[in-house]
């Protein structure tokens, strides 16, 4: 097994991993259990965000400067949706301060809708505009498919919806 695919594996699986995070936090909303877990989310929802945030630009940095895979268009944009939170999320956490976050709470709903659209764009479901003079890969292109759903736009997403999940419980949940 390569470095890639060792590190593709190891995203797919915490892509897995957050949504069935995400699932079963909504059940429990739904059905009003889980207080517990429901307040550790919303109480360390800015350093969990700065997490996911921080793993998602490192990984996007790996897949384009270390193993090579030029981003398309719609991945750009979903960098520039993502990687601006990593210090939006840091200075909260240095400033011990909650404002800030909801411009990465902005920010993760249009990253977010960006990486489903492409996602959906690459099952055939929409007409991507790639490839586009000067990108040298196109949106439909599909580098992997793990657990017969996960490829690069559907980590993305995941990501983008963990955060807007954190800062919706951190809104709801955590009282200044």
């Amino acid at each position: 097994m390569t470095i890639v695919q060792l590190v593709t594996q190891i995203f797919s699986t915490l892509t897995l991993l957050s949504n069935i995070a995400i699932i079963f936090v909504i059940m429990l909303l739904i059905f009003k259990k889980g207080g517990k877990m429901i307040h550790f989310l919303a109480n360390n929802a800015v350093l969990l965000s700065f997490i996911i945030a921080l793993v998602a630009t490192l990984g996007s940095l790996f897949y384009s400067e270390i193993a090579g895979y030029d981003p398309c268009k719609l991945c750009w944009l979903q960098r520039i949706a993502m990687y601006p939170m990593v210090i939006i999320f840091l200075v909260a956490l240095l400033k011990k301060e909650r404002k800030s976050i909801d411009s990465a709470f902005i920010l993760s709903l249009i990253g977010g809708a960006v990486a489903i659209y492409h996602y959906i764009g690459q099952l055939g479901f929409v007409n991507l505009p790639c490839p586009v003079v000067g990108y040298s890969v196109t949106c439909s292109k599909i580098f992997f498919l793990n657990y017969g759903y996960i490829t690069f736009p559907f980590i993305a997403f995941s990501a983008f919806a963990l955060i807007a999940m954190l800062h919706y419980l951190n809104k709801k949940f955590v009282t200044l």
